[in-house]
């Protein structure tokens, strides 16, 4: 299949499970068949924009927020992997990291 649609499904099956929600609570939210969004998430299923804004609001995401990071060619490897996973880790993980990389830089500019 597509590498965009494997892409897309991947992203889907990062935020689902970083809310903790089984594919069958996504389905429910989304008024999707439980086995459709697993099709999407293994991307076998080529997604219709319509059925991609029914899983954002069963995610509670934006369709930004589905399509960040989706395409990884305009990034450094290095950017792409810490994306890839801060994507996999609750957003309160974020702010720490987000912390800790300010007090490296900040720390790194006064020993200059």
């Amino acid at each position: 299949m597509n590498n965009i649609i494997l892409r897309i499904g991947e992203r889907i099956r990062q935020l689902r499970k970083q809310q903790d929600i089984s594919q069958d609570i996504l389905a429910e939210r989304s008024g999707l068949h439980n086995n459709y969004i697993g099709q999407v998430e293994r991307g076998e299923k080529n997604i219709t924009i319509e059925s991609l804004n029914k899983i954002a609001t069963g995610l509670s995401v934006s369709f930004e927020e589905l399509f960040y990071c989706i395409d990884p060619t305009h990034q450094p490897d290095e950017i792409r992997q810490l994306v890839e996973i801060l994507y996999s880790r609750p957003k309160e993980d974020h702010v720490m990291v987000l912390t800790l990389v300010k007090n490296i830089i900040e720390w790194e500019n006064n020993k200059r």
